[in-house]
């Protein structure tokens, strides 16, 4: 077996656009586009975005001074090489930000306090409390966008369920108000209210708000309009514990510049389990692709696309591939890629020293965007690491440990990598809940997984798509 590996390939890191019609207004920088451009929403979404609350007894004050900081100027106190001056939500998103009208200003009485701190299940007594709260709202719903619900840390006993219980506080009620078309905002005492740097917070919130009022922050500069990309990931979950378990599987699409649109979530009856990874029958597959193509062409005015990535962390079995190819039979180009995250390859970057066989460890990590080659069908693609051009000056994200690369596994398609690894770049930046300069994953993927991961909190999944800001 030889030791050697293909030449390597790099990329630079993707523009973003920020108008629909000016291709000047492009970044590699989403948080500087936005500061300079404005949102690629610009016009488009209710102004003022209304906000309900929620707040637990004598923290409703709280709540209201948080959202007024929003729209103050901050200053950052960490990653100074990257992240900006927040100028306020209006500077950044040319609206404004607003509490609702009174009758959607929720403050929980002392009684629940009481029965929460007393109760043998706290998780229990927290859940459907707030559950009925946002029932309640539902009958205002035409008098807000979203709801800023304030967590504290006492609460922090009903955040998660004991030890054999599947409960998450956060998954629980994203899956609750899904089902009621409400977007929500869990603004937590000590990750939001208490953190250090206000900077950084306001970003982050200000972004999910924005997105969950129906904005859309910024799309890929450069992308092949007639290609669509899925992302697809499994959940096992169970009804009851008599039952046997199903497998919950998530479809995620976006169109050529990277914008989400809706997703689909079902339980499949025809699977099989290897290694504790569900693998999908040929007709369950042809399922869930057919309603996938569906949700695109309605977006598009019935159009196919020419082209369509699946993107995957497990491997393709033989029938999921026979029933994605029988799902994508009018399109010219179908690659199916499997997406392993946490590949145990390493690298590290060597300079070229002048006059010298021998080169010199390098002071940054292997450059974002870097492929290596394993196989005609597998490759190594470091989406983390070093970034240059960006903020002005190299920049290494995190800033410690050695960037793991992904590994690619082609399991269908055909063509160099460079459209497809050009692809997962530009997805990587297509996160809008979080204010980093990039993901590890593509979209595709990190979507895909939140999604698997809350409806299976969810009792009824219904045949309609969902909208994935409501997960957020």
């Amino acid at each position: 077996m030889k030791s050697e590996i293909l030449p390597h390939l790099w990329l630079p890191e993707p523009k973003l656009s920020f108008h629909p019609d000016r291709t000047s207004d492009q970044s590699g920088h989403p948080l500087e586009g936005l500061k300079q451009f404005g949102p690629y929403s610009a016009g488009l979404v209710p102004d003022p975005i209304r906000v309900a609350t929620i707040a637990p007894y004598g923290d409703r004050r709280k709540l209201f001074d948080f959202m007024r900081s929003v729209k103050l100027r901050h200053l950052p106190k960490e990653r100074k090489g990257y992240l900006p001056e927040w100028p306020g939500f209006r500077e950044t998103f040319r609206v404004d930000l607003k509490p609702a009208s009174e009758m959607c200003l929720v403050e929980l009485d002392k009684k629940f306090e009481a029965s929460f701190c007393s109760s043998q299940k706290p998780h229990v007594v927290l859940a459907e409390r707030l559950s009925r709260t946002i029932q309640g709202l539902n009958a205002h719903r035409a008098h807000f966008e979203v709801v800023f619900i304030y967590i504290p840390r006492r609460w922090e006993p009903g955040y998660v369920g004991p030890k054999g219980e599947d409960f998450d506080l956060h998954d629980h009620l994203k899956a609750f108000t899904a089902g009621l078309g409400i977007p929500i905002q869990l603004v937590r005492e000590d990750s939001a209210i208490s953190y250090s740097c206000r900077a950084s917070v306001m970003w982050r919130i200000g972004l999910a708000t924005y997105v969950k009022a129906g904005g859309i922050p910024w799309k890929l500069a450069e992308a092949d309009e007639e290609t669509a990309y899925i992302g697809i990931s499994y959940a096992v979950r169970s009804v009851d514990s008599d039952n046997p378990k199903f497998i919950t599987c998530c479809s995620q699409v976006f169109d050529s510049e990277g914008a989400g649109l809706e997703f689909l979530a079902y339980d499949a009856h025809e699977f099989e389990v290897h290694r504790d990874n569900p693998f999908l029958s040929r007709t369950e597959m042809f399922r869930v692709m057919t309603r996938s193509m569906d949700l695109y062409r309605r977006r598009h005015a019935g159009r196919t696309p020419r082209r369509v990535m699946v993107h995957k962390s497990t491997e393709f079995k033989r029938e999921e591939i026979d029933g994605c190819l029988e799902a994508f039979h009018l399109c010219e180009s179908v690659d199916l890629l499997q997406i392993v995250g946490n590949a145990r390859w390493r690298g590290v970057r060597i300079d070229e020293r002048d006059g010298q066989t021998k080169g010199v460890p390098a002071a940054f990590p292997v450059l974002r965007g870097t492929l290596v080659g394993l196989g005609p069908r597998d490759a190594l693609l470091w989406t983390h690491g070093n970034v240059q051009g960006v903020t002005g000056q190299s920049y290494f994200q995190g800033s410690r440990s050695t960037p793991r690369p992904i590994r690619l596994v082609r399991h269908a398609g055909h063509g160099t990598w460079e459209d497809t690894v050009r692809a997962i770049l530009g997805l990587s930046k297509m996160n809008w809940n979080n204010d980093s300069l990039y993901d590890p994953l593509p979209v595709t993927m990190r979507y895909a997984s939140v999604l698997a991961r809350v409806v299976k909190s969810m009792p009824n999944l219904g045949s309609r798509p969902y909208q994935f800001r409501f997960f957020m």
